[in-house]
């Protein structure tokens, strides 16, 4: 018997409370993921944006196709399932917060880490993800022991509400959106020069990894002299004029990302990296991509830092952007954080892997 983690969104926590309880799942491309899980397994159950232990399932079955909606009422991404029993399943209320000094202070991944750092987030990226026994034992424990003890842990509901995304009508489906609230926090300023610095670091680390893995790199021209301060390009892939066959305004919008990936003549993936400056403007980049050329296959990020993660998913559901004519901006764009990137660098072999490894480090919008 093994422990994995089933993530939930707010909005998913809430569907799921709302079902008959018996069925959990997970997205297409998780299925090689799912295929290791047996009869007997165990899933501990994290809701993102409260960070909480929720609840313990048994797995009841081999993982299984479905598209019948649980999870949205239309277009349930979930189609990978198991059947499931519920071994506890805690009110949000009465759900155990993973900084809570018993928790924190117990898990591998945790114990002995600043509260404040983002280093444990990695382990809580995906579900699936193998927990060790230790862990999976201790919190399948302490929650059982919290259906009896029923410790409440407070939560502002106004707040909460705002966590759980809208569903809006398109032509060809129900998509999710956010209205995001502004904050002062998040009104674009200027910025320092430390913050400055911490921004064209990661955009450096993003053309290095590019350039180990066999990629031509654009950047815009603004950034070139201070990117190359900290990335030494030895293999001279920095593109001096982009090789693409598109009309001016186009380009013009293409050039001013912050970093591109490029095979040959085509664009791979995009980068849009953001520190204290609006993350909204780099969304906004992207998504003008999409409208000025709605089939271009290519894979588009939004960089920055984990404690913006949130703003990010709320930024890139809003219904301008779910609107989009092929597909909502949210099934086309992902998050990835700079402690990914950086976990990535230090890959083993960068320059035998695909590009798809960076799948395995960004995440989607619930």
């Amino acid at each position: 018997m093994a422990y994995y983690l089933n993530i939930f969104s707010p909005e998913t926590y809430e569907a799921f409370s709302k079902s008959n309880r018996d069925v959990t799942g997970f997205r297409l491309r998780q299925q090689n993921a799912a295929s290791r899980i047996k009869i007997g397994d165990k899933f501990i159950c994290y809701m993102t944006k409260l960070s909480r232990w929720i609840g313990v399932f048994e797995v009841q079955s081999e993982c299984f196709s479905d598209d019948a909606p649980v999870f949205f009422p239309q277009d349930d991404p979930f189609v990978v399932r198991f059947k499931v029993k519920p071994i506890v399943w805690l009110p949000k209320e009465k759900a155990i917060l993973i900084h809570d000094d018993r928790i924190w202070n117990r898990l591998s991944f945790t114990k002995g880490i600043d509260k404040n750092s983002s280093k444990w987030t990695g382990k809580l990226r995906n579900s699936l993800n193998q927990l060790t026994n230790n862990d999976g034992y201790f919190l399948e424990e302490f929650m059982l022991s919290q259906v009896n003890r029923g410790e409440l842990f407070d939560i502002d509901e106004d707040e909460y509400q705002k966590l759980i995304t809208h569903r809006i009508n398109r032509i060809d489906k129900v998509v999710a959106v956010t209205v995001p609230q502004d904050t002062k926090d998040e009104v674009e300023s200027t910025v320092d020069q430390p913050e400055v610095r911490e921004s064209i670091k990661v955009q450096s680390l993003i053309a290095r990894i590019g350039s180990q893995m066999g990629m031509s790199i654009w950047l815009p021209r603004s950034d070139r002299s201070t990117v190359l301060k900290e990335w030494n390009d030895q293999d001279h892939v920095l593109l001096d004029v982009l090789p693409l066959n598109y009309d001016e305004t186009t380009l013009k919008t293409i050039e001013q990302i912050d970093v591109l990936w490029l095979k040959r003549r085509a664009i791979v993936r995009t980068f849009e990296v953001e520190h204290t400056t609006s993350i909204y403007s780099g969304i906004l980049r992207m998504a003008d991509l999409l409208a000025l050329q709605p089939n271009m296959n290519i894979k588009l990020h939004i960089v920055v830092p984990t404690e913006r993660r949130d703003k990010v998913f709320q930024e890139i559901r809003r219904p301008v952007f779910s609107l989009l004519d092929v597909a909502p901006l949210s099934e086309r764009c992902t998050y990835l954080s700079y402690e990914s990137v950086q976990e990535l660098l230090k890959q083993r072999h960068l320059s035998h892997l695909s590009d798809s490894v960076l799948d395995e480090y960004a995440e989607e919008a619930e």
